[in-house]
């Protein structure tokens, strides 16, 4: 049973402004942060970071991942202000705490790790 959960991705889909703010408001109604990366399809940089965004997503389950595609949903990208792809926003309490425009893994995984350490100081 283990198995199939291991294979299933953690990292959730938007597919329109509606589902967005379902997922943001009830991951801030349990004070669940949230990592979101805006990709687009044509946009390899953007597609190469998908393998580490879904290693995040297992390495951190607590978190609430959400990825946007900005050609699909594109509400959600002029929302959020997203210029170029790849960006990577962290949100607490449904705001902005951090960006990261580009595909730079060490980079995004140094600044979710500053991004868990400043959440669990908060809950504690």
């Amino acid at each position: 049973m283990e198995n199939t959960e291991e294979n299933k991705s953690k990292v959730v889909v938007i597919d329109s402004l509606q589902s967005w703010e379902f997922h943001v408001n009830q991951a801030s109604n349990q004070n669940s942060p949230i990592v979101v990366h805006f990709t687009a399809s044509w946009c390899m940089p953007s597609v190469a970071m998908i393998p580490f965004f879904e290693e995040f997503a297992s390495d951190y389950p607590d978190f609430l991942f959400l990825s946007v595609d900005v050609d699909e949903v594109k509400e959600v990208a002029t929302k959020n202000d997203i210029k170029a792809m790849p960006t990577f926003l962290l949100l607490k309490d449904g705001a902005p705490s951090d960006k990261i425009v580009g595909a730079n893994p060490e980079e995004i995984k140094k600044r979710i790790e500053g991004f868990v350490q400043s959440t669990r100081a908060s809950i504690a």
